[in-house]
């Protein structure tokens, strides 16, 4: 069963108010007239029975009214059945003296105001009907013989005058609240819609998102990771080579390839607990420091540095644990180094990251950014950042980074 919202009930309610109150109005319309006629059965006008005039006006009064609620649907259609309402009522009134005419009025009014969207319109529709209304039942009395004054015919029909007034009061005040009320009702349902709506969009850009992320993450993976794994081969392949005939340099290269294989091992971990939305939250410093000791347990590397603790966003956190890793690899691979020096400093809007290394070096013009410093630089640009890169031959390899800081409290520790 599909359930129904406020708005539809609402429409559903109004629908069925219509239908009955149709049907209300015409069993009231033809009531008054029934009473209407009754009262004015001993009426004359000389020698012609007032009876014979209501009657018939009464039938078409009826016949019409019929046509105007079941036939015709929008109020210019029945803008001529008004213009006759009026000169009907306005003739039962010359010839009942106006006795119980109001009742009438209220029945054809109510219709009316019904139809009408613009109290506007109401308010000269009423006004308009009290006019006729006093203009004929003065007219009435007139070719009576009882000619009477203004203020004896408002006293007069003061009792229907203010029947008149109520009723145009109570209606359109019930009418202005009630279509107020749909009028929200109807807003409120709008605005429900455009909540779902969002609410949908959302989970769709949520969904789409943690897709970008983990094929993000996943390239990530694939191209650190796999670039680690492939240099440790490559290492491996070159100690086999040169044990023999260079051992100190085949130990050098094995242990480059231990330490690289410790990275690319740390690089998945990291990648499947980002995958899997279980990364520990560690403080920057510490993850970076636990990367220096890494690369010195159980190895002649040496590293110095000094480390300020800075709280950055997740993709800065891992671009500068990444560019750590990269940076003594590739002194160790490239330029033999055995000895670093490791600085990491917040200077008011900026993080400045500074990696030098004891190793051969070589000249700026002979350098070739590879695969990882390519990386790195591409990184760094979409932070707004920058890296720069110093290198002599025999003067070791001097690596920089800046990126904007973000504006967070900073703790600063020295090792």
């Amino acid at each position: 069963m599909i359930k129904k919202t406020a708005g539809e009930r609402r429409r559903l309610d109004i629908v069925t108010l219509i239908k009955y109150g149709k049907v209300l109005i015409f069993v009231l319309l033809v009531a008054a007239e029934i009473v209407l006629a009754a009262v004015s059965r001993n009426i004359r006008y000389g020698n012609v029975a007032a009876l014979w005039v209501i009657l018939p006006v009464e039938v078409v009064l009826m016949v019409e009214n019929a046509i105007k609620l079941w036939a015709l649907r929008s109020f210019r259609q029945k803008i001529f059945c008004y213009v006759l309402d009026t000169l009907l009522l306005l003739v039962l009134t010359f010839f009942s003296s106006g006795e119980l005419i109001s009742i009438l009025y209220i029945i054809i009014l109510s219709e009316f105001y019904l139809s009408q969207e613009k109290l506007s319109g109401s308010i000269a529709m009423g006004v308009c009907s009290v006019f006729l209304f006093l203009v004929m039942k003065w007219l009435s009395n007139a070719f009576s013989e009882r000619p009477i004054g203004v203020l004896t015919l408002v006293s007069d029909a003061f009792s229907d005058l203010l029947i008149l007034a109520l009723h145009f009061l109570i209606i359109n005040f019930a009418l202005q609240v009630f279509r107020k009320d749909l009028e929200i009702d109807e807003q409120m349902e709008e605005l429900n819609k455009r909540n779902r709506e969002l609410r949908e969009a959302y989970e769709k850009i949520k969904e789409v998102t943690a897709l970008e992320e983990r094929q993000r993450i996943a390239k990530e993976i694939h191209d650190t990771a796999g670039h680690s794994i492939t240099t440790v081969i490559m290492q491996t392949e070159a100690a086999k080579l040169a044990i023999e005939r260079d051992p100190a340099d085949a130990r050098r290269k094995i242990v480059a390839a231990n330490l690289q294989a410790k990275h690319a091992l740390e690089e998945l971990r990291e990648g499947v607990h980002l995958l899997s939305d279980q990364r520990e939250h560690n403080f920057l410093r510490d993850d970076l420091l636990n990367i220096v000791h890494e690369s010195t347990d159980g190895t002649d590397i040496a590293i110095r540095y000094d480390v300020d603790e800075i709280s950055l966003c997740e993709a800065k956190h891992r671009f500068f644990c990444n560019a750590l890793k990269e940076g003594i690899s590739n002194g160790l691979r490239h330029g033999g180094a055995t000895a670093f020096y490791f600085e990491l400093k917040e200077t008011g809007n900026e993080i400045r990251f500074l990696l030098s290394d004891n190793g051969c070096g070589t000249s700026l013009s002979a350098l070739k950014a590879g695969f990882g410093l390519k990386g790195m630089l591409s990184h760094a640009e979409s932070f707004g950042g920058s890296v720069s890169f110093e290198t002599e031959e025999g003067d070791g390899f001097e690596l920089r980074i800046t990126l904007p800081a973000d504006v967070r409290e900073k703790r600063e520790g020295k090792g």
